[in-house]
């Protein structure tokens, strides 16, 4: 993962930035919980409580080759996340969707909205 922690975004790059705040990792956890209970399901409130539940969420993530980036502190209500797939040695930005699609194709675990959500 080093080389995911030496990553930077240009400005062009962040403006692209899809994800977005502790809101979205709340959505994670509900999602990598359904996925493969490789999280508990987390509120906003805890996770903008806890850097150790977003560790829990990343490690998740990187298990299914999914790495997150956090420019700000990733504990505050509006900070910007970006989801990257990391493929060898290459970093590839992706939506937040991407990265629930990828999850899902890795495992074979394919889930609806309602069905990981609800």
């Amino acid at each position: 993962m080093t080389e995911l922690k030496n990553a930077k975004l240009n400005d062009e790059e962040l403006d692209q930035v899809v994800g977005g705040s502790c809101y979205d990792l709340a959505e994670d956890s509900r999602f990598l919980n359904s996925l493969n209970g490789s999280t508990d399901r987390y509120g906003a409130w805890k996770i903008h409580n806890s850097k150790d539940r977003l560790l829990i969420i990343e490690n998740a993530w990187a298990k299914l080759g999914i790495g997150i980036i956090c420019p700000d502190d990733p504990t505050d209500y509006d900070t910007k996340i970006q989801y990257v797939l990391i493929d060898g040695g290459k970093i590839t930005p992706i939506t937040q969707e991407q990265a629930r699609q990828h999850a899902m194709d890795v495992t074979g675990h394919h889930m609806t909205y309602n069905e990981w959500h609800g």
